[in-house]
């Protein structure tokens, strides 16, 4: 990235100031802007998150929000009610209160004299859906939003549940969010009421995995923040982000087809970062885009940035199977709309384990599979939050436990664009069952990279609201939506799709072990064939090299480690994922702090035992400088048997290594045809 020291506009920095809610509660909030705009006011943006501007994110927002001011805009960075520096607490996600205290933020922004009254929100992940459900209440002067990283269905495409599977990740993000919401205000900023506002924090917690866990199908809970619910609620102009890497990339191609307002649709190669900081490559000069898109929203410019195709995606070229890539080969294409008429649906018949060519009449027996636990342990994460080294690696040991349709070489070159969908007529033994759909790219020498993949809970086969039991030996119809990809199979290559009965420890095995039986004859896979000859293809905008103002100045003063680690004991039949993330200690010279981040993450079984699974997170938080010296460890497990799940969590706090705080919960949860 090139770091932009001088730009159009003299800035200077507010670090700390308070925005007080309608109910009195203050909120902490850090001021970029033009040093014009004292007496020329600038329109403002928001970025709304937990993650602690003072210092978990304060690296990232030195890079961002200094570079937009410099370019005539006042950018401010609060952090949510109970994280950071502000006060009250933060006991779930997107919360009316949240709501309430984004439109209030906003209202502040535009009332300030350096704010002209016109105001755009930004952000990723939880930014990106805030951005959106902002948007969707309508505050005055809100006049354009720019999300990455977000869903439109906080049930239905979320960390949660992916086609009513329950997904690790769902325990993975609780855990994150129970480390982060245990954490202290900075004293240096809130004063000799540090301690205070802690305990309130740590007394006033809970493990939010539990409510996740209660609301197991679609219902109201889900339904509160998923703006899918009425996209007419959204009347001004949606810039939307994501990567292929990224878990969330699915509400991109939703949000350009359904929303009424204008609109502009990237997806790249990236991970969950930023595009400027995307990994895998090739990150691209997004804050360049950002400041085109804000200049034409909010200062009327007439530049040309709506004048550029609707979706931009990075088609990815063929690449052996790896956990981590630095760089993804590939073009831009672009496509005039979302449905675009570069793209036809087609589908192939299935046979025995052959995918056929369309028109084909294939005549296959019923096939059969039941699949082990270990099918899954080679899947990578469902999102990849910082990419290496948690990418999918070669799908052929995967597929052994597996039921494998595949083309025959391919005679020229092939690329899709969308998500794939397996129609499939089926039938299984037991009364709770899932299907996980793998489409993988097999090259010459038999490597296979998985391309895409979607699961689905076959008792949501007629929706998330009602699950309804299966019977065995009855035949079911089902539609199986895997998610979106841009990708190229070169010809030479085969497709494959591999079917199997559980996807662990990506999403959660049903509560017994599972005989699928699969009848091709009247089952197909329909792929969104993109034409590559098509003489309407727009020309797609030129990326500049990723830029941003220089980061703030920090240093490792302990090295982190990160290690991914299968194991498998053959004398007990033993397996674990282990995944290390530790950060080490980072020292901030700005405010004299040395910051600490650990997670360690163990899902575990034994043999196909279903009743075995485990998944452990254990996470430590510290925050240290001369005069001050605090850190926590959060723990949580949850297992389960045929009936319930099983979730158990502790929180100790310390302050000068003194335990102050020690918390234990424990709930017993009904499974609820998951």
């Amino acid at each position: 990235m090139k770091e932009v020291s001088s730009s159009p506009h003299a800035i200077k920095e507010e670090e700390h100031v308070w925005i007080t809610a309608r109910d009195g509660t203050r909120l902490a909030a850090r001021v970029w802007r033009p040093l014009a705009s004292d007496t020329e006011p600038v329109p403002a943006i928001l970025e709304f998150i937990p993650y602690r501007k003072r210092d978990l994110t304060a690296l990232r927002d030195s890079i961002n929000h200094p570079y937009l001011a410099g370019h005539g805009y006042a950018c401010v960075r609060a952090d949510l009610r109970g994280s950071g520096d502000s006060e009250g607490l933060l006991t779930d996600e997107y919360l009316e209160q949240e709501f309430e205290d984004g439109e209030d933020v906003l209202a502040w922004m535009a009332e300030q004299p350096w704010c002209n009254g016109r105001t755009g929100m930004m952000g990723i992940s939880w930014g990106g859906f805030n951005a959106l459900q902002l948007a969707a209440r309508r505050p005055p002067g809100l006049g354009a939003v720019a999300a990455l990283s977000y869903s439109d269905d906080r049930y239905a495409d979320d960390v949660h549940y992916m086609g009513g599977c329950l997904l690790s990740d769902n325990l993975s993000w609780a855990s994150t969010m129970f480390a982060y919401t245990s954490c202290p205000p900075d004293p240096q900023v809130v004063g000799s009421r540090w301690r205070e506002m802690w305990y309130e924090r740590l007394d006033g917690m809970s493990p939010w995995l539990a409510e996740w866990l209660n609301h197991q199908r679609r219902d109201a809970y889900w339904q509160h923040g998923s703006v899918c619910e009425d996209y007419s609620d959204i009347a001004c102009p949606v810039l939307a982000v994501s990567g292929w890497a990224d878990g969330y990339s699915n509400a991109v191609f939703r949000l350009m087809e359904r929303l009424k307002v204008p609109r502009r649709g990237l997806i790249g190669p990236w991970s969950h970062k930023y595009p400027h900081l995307g990994v895998p490559g090739p990150a691209i000069g997004f804050l360049q885009e950002l400041v085109r898109w804000w200049d034409h929203w909010l200062k009327d410019e007439d530049n040309g940035v709506m004048d550029e195709p609707m979706l931009c995606t990075w088609m990815q070229e063929s690449m052996p199977p790896s956990t981590s890539y630095d760089q993804r080969p590939g073009r831009w294409v672009g496509e005039p709309a979302w449905l675009s008429p570069h793209v036809q649906r087609v589908r192939y018949p299935l046979g025995d384990h052959r995918i056929g060519q369309p028109g084909e009449q294939l005549d296959s027996p019923p096939l059969s599979v039941e699949s082990p636990l270990s099918v899954g342990q080679f899947a990578g994460k469902w999102c990849s939050y910082n990419a290496p080294p948690d990418l999918p690696y070669d799908q052929r040991e995967e597929d052994g436990g597996a039921l494998v349709f595949e083309s025959e070489p391919l005679t020229e070159r092939c690329e899709i664009l969308g998500g794939p969908v397996l129609h499939a007529t089926l039938e299984v033994d037991r009364p709770v069952a899932m299907i996980a759909v793998r489409l993988s790219d097999v090259a010459l020498d038999g490597r296979a990279t998985r391309v895409t993949y979607g699961l689905l809970n076959l008792n949501h086969r007629n929706g998330h609201a009602e699950p309804e039991a299966l019977v065995p030996g009855e035949r079911y119809r089902v539609r199986v939506q895997l998610n979106g990809v841009a990708q190229a199979f070169p010809a030479g290559h085969r497709i494959r799709a591999a079917l199997s009965t559980s996807y662990w420890p990506l999403a959660w095995p049903p509560p017994e072990p599972v005989r699928l039986t699969v009848h091709p004859s009247e089952s197909e896979l329909e792929l969104p064939i993109r034409s590559m000859t098509d003489p309407d293809e727009l020309p797609t905008p030129h990326f500049g090299e990723p830029e941003g103002a220089p980061p703030l100045s920090s240093k490792v003063i302990r090295p982190g480690e990160q290690r991914w680690t299968v194991s498998r004991d053959l004398v007990e039949y033993g397996s674990a994922l282990e995944v290390v993330k530790d950060l080490g200690v980072m020292y901030m010279e700005d405010i004299d702090l040395r910051v600490t981040r650990r997670a360690y993450e163990r899902y575990s079984w034994t043999g196909d035992d279903f009743g075995s699974v485990r998944g452990e997170i254990e996470w430590v938080m510290g925050f240290a400088r001369d005069d001050w010296d605090v850190h926590t460890t959060t723990r949580t497990v949850l297992t389960s048997d045929a009936a319930h799940f099983h979730l158990h969590a502790t929180m100790d706090a310390y302050e000068d290594n003194r335990r102050v705080r020690s918390r234990n919960w424990e709930w017993t949860i009904p499974r609820d045809h998951v």
